[in-house]
């Protein structure tokens, strides 16, 4: 009686054994799954908003430096002017000046942004589960696309008026409620899509690059293994790469924008006006104001967001069964 236990056990055990073996047999060889659109939005949003926290005082620099740059009089001598008078005037608080606006606006772009790249890469990738280059370009040009209207380009505008707010001699804006209430009073929904265009360009092109950056680089250390574990140090350096290629590629949009959702936004006629008073009156370097700060921002932040979503994606697939 025993030994016909012992000789049944062994048997379920082979059993399950092989039909392991028959279900990995069944799946393509070295294909990244599909991933659930759910599952990416909880996970883009927890990444969003814990980058946020960490690398705000640098977004502030930058855009001051920006805004700084067509003032008759410039305030700033450069980046650690900018962090002296900052300090000075307002402590270390006032390199948050405007987080709310972009701490409620991260986790919702982020979670919009990665549950739009893998809507779209569920629905292009082939039978193998592999994207082409141009497939992930789209892809990723598709999610920057969608985070741009629907909550880049409103909590930017938000976060630009605050920022320059601070600077005039009696700030009007008491808060990110306050200051949305008084945009909308004052110039309705449409105060709220300033450089619309130039932020949509921004944002598509940003995640474009992003993608097509991180992915081939991922690919390369996975050596065409797309199931294949990378770790965090390399997906944080494959981040941080794709964040820098993003900021030499679209630093001109950037500025662009900045621009048109600034309080003298009503300066120019439309985004290619702006372009060109820019090179008008700052030439071609003028495009560039703000990089060093935007650059060191950029590599953490999108080196720290993919490895956060990388992560995470891992613990939801473990507690949260989707296949």
């Amino acid at each position: 009686m025993r030994r016909e236990k012992e000789e049944s056990g062994r048997w379920r055990m082979f059993s399950s054994r092989e039909r392991f073996k028959e279900i990995r047999a069944a799946a393509p060889s070295g294909a990244a799954r599909k991933k659930h659109p759910g599952k990416a939005v909880l996970a883009g949003g927890f990444a969003g908003g814990l980058e946020i926290l960490c690398t705000f005082p640098t977004e502030y620099v930058k855009t001051q430096l920006q805004l700084d740059s067509k003032a008759v009089t410039p305030r700033y001598a450069g980046i650690g002017d900018c962090i002296k008078k900052t300090f000075q005037s307002h402590g270390f608080f006032g390199f948050y000046r405007g987080l709310s606006s972009l701490l409620y606006g991260s986790i919702p772009k982020a979670s919009v942004r990665f549950m739009g790249y893998e809507t779209l890469r569920n629905k292009m990738v082939d039978k193998d589960g592999k994207l082409t280059q141009t497939r992930t370009v789209l892809c990723g040009l598709g999610a920057g696309v969608m985070e741009a209207i629907v909550i880049v380009c409103p909590m930017e505008t938000v976060k630009v008026k605050f920022i320059h707010d601070q600077n005039q001699p009696n700030p009007k804006y008491k808060g990110f409620f306050h200051g949305v209430k008084e945009i909308v009073k004052q110039e309705g929904i449409r105060g709220t899509y300033q450089g619309l265009t130039a932020t949509i360009l921004k944002q598509g092109s940003n995640q474009a690059i992003r993608f097509f950056v991180f992915n081939n680089l991922k690919s390369s250390f996975q050596g065409g293994d797309n199931s294949k574990e990378i770790g965090i140090a390399r997906t944080f350096l494959c981040g941080g790469i794709a964040g820098a290629a993003s900021v030499f590629g679209n630093t001109p949009l950037d500025v662009v924008k900045t621009r048109m959702q600034g309080l003298d936004r009503h300066l120019y006629r439309n985004t290619l006006h702006c372009a060109q008073e820019v090179l008008k009156h700052d030439g071609v370097k003028g495009f560039y104001k703000g990089t060093v700060p935007r650059l060191g921002r950029v590599v953490f932040d999108v080196a720290f967001v993919f490895t956060i979503y990388e992560q995470t994606m891992k613990l939801l697939d473990y507690v949260w069964k989707t296949d």
